[in-house]
């Protein structure tokens, strides 16, 4: 008999079985799904019944591009939050700065979100701004994008990091003419070394954190998320957590690359929790902050000369033969790859070098993968496809940073057709949908909404041509996200032995009005059989 049985208006993302108005789960899975005749049989005397009536029963969404476990500890104390979903304007960035710097004390403030973009009036900060701000204290400001931080003088003492630090692999330091630091890190591995002091002054917090995250997944559908920076000396932190019960998300991990071009675990350890199932690299950074590899310009305009892009086809932070002499060795230990790359110039790069290395060494199914693929074009996808490398879009950036890209960036011919999930679908892709937490809060709904009207916050529609039907967004964050996870024996869909990890909608997304999409409220969040969030009742 089942122990929980759920009656509704049931999307099972199975293509065999598409719709369904009953789900019945025994010990965590589920056992049953079809009619209310079909379920019935697994009621008994201990089931518990839930009619949802117009309520939309589905599988739990999957971010399959995250960072929760760097989420956890950004959006909780001592690092405050000024990214524009926050604080929207330049003003309150400003103020926000001069509090934490006066209430850090001697350990100092670290902030996240700086975006000029976004937050109008706001410029890059200088060092020199930077030591006025806070004379004596560390004082850390990490760019929304995550690809650059800024620092002050007392902050780069702390970090142990000087004029003749050399610069890690795919990062760099700034510095001025005479060799000095300018106060600014680029890109991952040097962030996390300026960043790392204060990070890890509540590293003796990370289990509250952690469930503190999950639930915020949880609240938003959420029940797998994949952490796309994972660092394996947070192996032992993780392990502990998940061994305490507060994991409420299954977690899919993908260690970044590092010298020795190996992990200490091979492919798929782990278990349906916690797995690690891949390696993550880097092309190229973040269209934010200019260094992205294009083949057509950044728009000459007051906001792209305010942060010195204009014109500029940007850059890649890694060559061909980096990126093959990186990703070889991994490949040939049987790991799935997921290569962040933004420009169609670092597109067409990793794709070289990608060609060559299945040249080299044919292997069926390798699902190699593509993270936000921003100004990837139709014969980019189209050529993806035909080496089986499949595509990870960061969709939302149509709603936060659309304008954006039109008005300040790239213009219509470039800007509107960024995320271009049309031309993916056409190509024949599997693709997934992410939020790239903390950049953007991790919102399937909105996901979806944002690939089906592609409208930009100001409401403007950009390239319509490229709009997706609601159906496939509802893969991109389901069953096709679980595929490209190496997961979707298990979850994505609701099918028998599949777990039964649930979400609940306040109506059918394949029955409402488009434009209504992005209202659609979760309900409640069920993971493994459990309710973690809202309420069944």
């Amino acid at each position: 008999m089942a122990d929980l049985v759920l009656f509704g208006d049931v999307v099972t993302m199975d293509d065999a079985k598409p719709r369904a108005s009953a789900v019945a789960v025994e010990n965590g899975r589920i056992v049953a799904v079809g009619s209310d005749a079909e379920v019935a049989p697994h009621i008994g005397p201990g089931t518990i019944v839930h009619d949802l009536g117009a309520a939309c029963i589905m599988p739990g969404f999957i971010e399959a591009h995250g960072h929760p476990l760097n989420e956890a500890v950004v959006l909780g104390e001592p690092v405050v939050d000024i990214r524009p979903v926050t604080i929207p304007d330049a003003a309150g960035v400003l103020a926000a700065i001069e509090q934490a710097v006066a209430s850090g004390g001697p350990e100092g403030a670290l902030l996240n979100g700086w975006d000029p973009l976004l937050q109008k009036g706001l410029s890059d900060p200088t060092l020199q701004w930077m030591n006025e701000m806070s004379p004596d204290a560390p004082l850390v400001i990490l760019h929304n994008s995550g690809h650059a931080a800024y620092f002050n003088s007392a902050a780069a003492v702390a970090a142990g990091i000087t004029r003749d630090t050399p610069d890690p692999e795919g990062a760099r330091f700034g510095r001025d003419e005479s060799g000095d630091l300018d106060g600014v890190a680029y890109e991952m591995a040097a962030v996390l070394a300026i960043a790392s002091p204060q990070l890890l002054s509540n590293a003796d917090r990370f289990p509250q954190l952690l469930a503190a995250e999950c639930a915020r997944m949880n609240a938003a559908g959420v029940t797998t998320v994949s952490e796309m920076a994972f660092d394996p000396a947070m192996r032992p932190a993780l392990e502990a957590a998940a061994e305490a019960g507060v994991l409420t998300t299954r977690l899919r991990l993908y260690e970044t690359s590092g010298p020795r071009r190996s992990s200490d675990v091979a492919p798929g350890a782990g278990n349906d929790m916690v797995r690690q199932v891949g390696i993550k690299i880097w092309s190229d950074g973040s269209p934010w902050i200019g260094n992205i590899a294009l083949s057509f310009p950044y728009l000459d305009t007051p906001a792209t000369r305010a942060l010195g892009m204009a014109c500029s086809h940007g850059h890649a932070n890694y060559t061909k033969d980096q990126i093959v002499e990186i990703s070889t060795p991994y490949y040939e230990q049987g790991w799935q790859i997921a290569c962040h790359s933004h420009g169609d110039e670092a597109i067409t790069m990793v794709l070289d070098a990608w060609e060559e290395m299945l040249g080299d060494n044919p292997r069926p199914d390798h699902r190699l993968r593509l993270e936000h693929v921003g100004a990837m074009r139709p014969d980019q996808f189209r050529r993806a496809a035909r080496l089986g490398v499949t595509c990870s879009l960061f969709v939302d950036h149509l709603y936060y940073w659309g304008d954006v890209l039109v008005d300040d960036l790239f213009g219509s011919d470039h800007g509107a057709h960024w995320a271009a999930a049309g031309s993916a679908l056409a190509a024949g892709h599997r693709i997934s949908f992410h939020n790239d937490g903390p950049v953007t809060p991790t919102n399937p709904i909105r996901n979806i909404a944002d690939a089906v009207t592609r409208r930009s916050r100001s409401g403007h529609v950009l390239a319509p041509e490229e709009r997706i039907p609601v159906g496939a967004a509802l893969r991109a964050q389901t069953i096709d996200a679980a595929w490209q996870l190496f997961s979707d024996e298990s979850i994505g869909s609701l099918t028998p032995g599949a777990h039964a990890d649930i979400v609940v909608l306040s109506a059918n997304p394949l029955t409402v009005d488009p434009d209504a999409l992005a209202d659609l409220e979760v309900r409640a969040t069920v993971f493994a059989g459990k309710t973690v969030h809202g309420s069944l009742g």
